[in-house]
């Protein structure tokens, strides 16, 4: 040992057990250090340094340890009539290794030690900053309750030298928090927001430039089991989110993808304080985050739909933060890429809950109105999913989808295309045919015309490859067609088939697809009052194996049809036989192909009220005035065909 540089009692004492002893030695170490400066000796209080570094700081004995961080301390303090800030390079350092000391005493004593010559050294004891501050968040966590304690003293007396001090280097300070920020034990996260706290509150230093640094972090924090760190890092967020109210020139582009992170949180109050700052970085990024809207929306879209305790403040943020972006993009003349917006809105459409659906619906129809083209080369990312949609079970979704639909199809380009895909749906979805495709086709017929949405069905059903199939759409079809509120003009228009060119013209486009349904292309001359062709049609229908069980079901809705409103000018026209014989010959023609059933005395009944009794007319060379318009025979020649092929497949309902 070099010992020789102190007296023997002060070495004795100093590596003493009892803290009595330490304190008497470091008090006399205090008092010769005091003495060596006024003799201007400072090679012997280097040498005195050297001793309690050496023998006592570094020794491997915890309680010559102790004598050497006490000792010190009490050099510092016997220096501090002097500038100690010479000798801080001898003092600091190894106090600082004794922070991670295997003995709690001795991490004890050193956090004491530290707190001492940081008192006197004061501003200057921040070139040792990181160090020191590396040293004190490890032990904010200390097992050791007595170290914990010291540590917080030293830790508020650094804070408070820091506030003061005009050295402090934010720069070099801000990696030694971004590597701890994410940190999950308790006492080291409340350590890290209180420095976050406190440097944010001075006065020359702007945190929030260096907020997108550790703000993931603090995100963390707001979920944390522990209620106080909870507050502490809300507190926080509130303060900081203040701020950027006041410098909208924030990096806030750096930030957003932390919010994308946060907004999909487990944690409710997470999420909902995630969406407020969404909010507000939208409100005062305006234009300039347009290139991030797609990873916005993809956060904040699913949030619409959010479920849970806090589901009405979340619902309420996602969407008003919604109909925000949607007005800024509504209104912008900015340039900005589509694609990834399309991609965000297309895979929204596969979110459980039917709101978030609804809204990527909205975004849709907002960009056909505002950018139609720009929209429309994403074809094949929307289409498909768009398509699928149709299959939503919610109702409200499908209308929303066939309004997008519809305003794509109004570009001709794609209307054949989009038309094909539907008819290819439901061959394959049968159930889809059944559950929804009435309600697809008549919305279809309410956006683009129920003539346009017709003439396109019939033409794809003409010449299909499953004719089982077209039967069975065509005759949904012609249900739709006679019964739908939505398809008024199309009856308007049929109800001229004789009179004018235009009812012509459909009813021929019609018939040849309604061919592959005898029943539907039956109806359709009836209500179209094509009465002498329908009459035509009656013995044709009568072929044996024609006359199937699905047959004569379509027969008896097809009687129930004619009684309901749509068919009244039908019966009105019963009160002229003379003048309409090919209506009554088909309809007793209807009678004869039914087997004694509640259709066939409901029509009987019907029939019984025809004025002008006994037989009926000869109706031989009788032609009705207008049906000369249209030719019917190559019409006639074609159901003949369809009728041979339909004899052959299997029975349809």
């Amino acid at each position: 040992m070099h010992s020789a540089s102190l007296p023997a009692n002060i070495v004795r004492n100093l590596s003493d057990r009892l803290y009595e002893k330490r304190k008497n030695a470091a008090l006399e170490i205090e008092q010769l250090i005091k003495d060596l400066m006024r003799g201007k000796n400072f090679q012997g209080i280097d040498a005195v340094l050297h001793v309690l570094i050496k023998d006592f700081a570094e020794s491997t004995q915890a309680n010559f340890r102790k004598g050497g961080l006490i000792g010190l301390a009490a050099a510092a303090v016997g220096l501090a009539s002097m500038n100690s800030n010479t000798y801080l390079q001898q003092l600091v350092p190894p106090v600082l290794v004794c922070f991670a000391d295997q003995d709690s005493r001795v991490r004890y004593y050193a956090c004491e030690s530290l707190y001492n010559i940081a008192k006197v050294a004061r501003a200057d004891i921040i070139l040792f900053f990181n160090d020191l501050f590396d040293g004190l968040c490890k032990l904010s966590s200390d097992p050791d309750p007595n170290v914990k304690n010291g540590a917080q003293l030293l830790d508020r007396l650094v804070k408070d030298i820091v506030a003061e001090s005009n050295a402090f280097d934010i720069l070099a300070f801000i990696p030694l928090l971004r590597g701890r920020i994410k940190q999950v034990n308790p006492f080291i996260r409340q350590f890290l927001i209180g420095w976050i706290v406190m440097l944010d509150s001075v006065p020359d230093i702007d945190l929030t430039e260096f907020l997108p640094e550790f703000l993931d972090g603090l995100f963390n924090m707001v979920s944390d089991p522990n209620k106080e760190i909870r507050q502490q890092a809300d507190t926080a967020l509130v303060d900081f989110l203040r701020d950027i109210r006041k410098q909208p020139s924030s990096d806030l582009g750096r930030m957003i993808p932390i919010l994308v992170e946060h907004c999909a949180s487990k944690d409710e109050f997470t999420t909902e304080t995630a969406i407020n700052w969404m909010h507000v970085f939208v409100e005062l990024g305006n234009e300039r985050l347009l290139d991030l809207y797609a990873d916005i929306l993809g956060a904040i879209l699913p949030c619409t739909a959010h479920t849970g305790a806090s589901a009405s403040n979340i619902q309420d943020s996602a969407f008003s933060t919604n109909k925000l972006l949607l007005t800024i993009v509504s209104e912008t003349a900015a340039e900005f890429e589509i694609g990834p917006i399309c991609e965000t809105l297309t895979g929204v459409l596969n979110e459980e809950r039917a709101d978030t659906r609804l809204t990527s619906m909205q975004w849709f129809n907002m960009l056909l109105e505002k950018m139609p083209d720009r929209l429309l080369v994403h074809m094949e990312t929307i289409f498909p999913a768009l398509l699928q949609a149709l299959s939503d079970k919610n109702d409200k979704v499908v209308h929303r989808d066939l309004e997008v639909l519809s305003q794509i199809s109004r570009h001709q380009k794609y209307f054949p295309e989009f038309m094909a895909k539907l008819v290819g749906i439901f061959a394959e979805n049968r159930q889809l045919l059944q559950s929804r495709g009435s309600l697809i086709i008549c919305k279809l017929c309410a956006e683009l015309g129920p003539e346009k949405i017709y003439r396109e069905f019939a033409h794809i059903l003409e010449n299909p490859q499953d004719k089982e199939f077209a039967s069975i759409m065509i005759q949904m079809l012609n249900l739709i067609a006679l019964t739908a509120k939505e398809l008024g003009g199309l009856r308007a228009l049929l109800l001229t088939t004789l009179t004018s060119e235009a009812g012509g013209s459909l009813f021929c486009a019609l018939y040849r697809s309604w061919c592959h349904n005898p029943v539907a292309t039956f109806s359709l001359c009836l209500y179209a009052q094509a009465y002498q062709h329908a009459a035509v049609l009656i013995p044709l229908l009568a072929e044996p194996e024609m006359v199937t069980v699905p047959f004569l079901v379509q027969i008896d809705k097809l009687v129930t049809l004619l009684e309901s409103p749509v068919f009244t000018h039908l019966r009105l026209q019963l009160l002229e036989p003379s003048r309409y014989p090919f209506l009554l010959k088909s309809l007793y023609g209807v009678l004869m192909l039914l087997p004694q059933s509640t259709a066939f005395n409901t029509l009987r009944t019907r029939l019984k009220c025809v004025p002008a009794a006994g037989v009926l007319p000869d109706t031989s060379g009788v032609m009705h005035p207008c049906e000369s318009k249209i030719d019917f025979d190559p019409l006639l020649k074609l159901f003949k065909t369809r009728c041979c092929q339909l004899l052959v497949l299997p029975n349809t309902v």
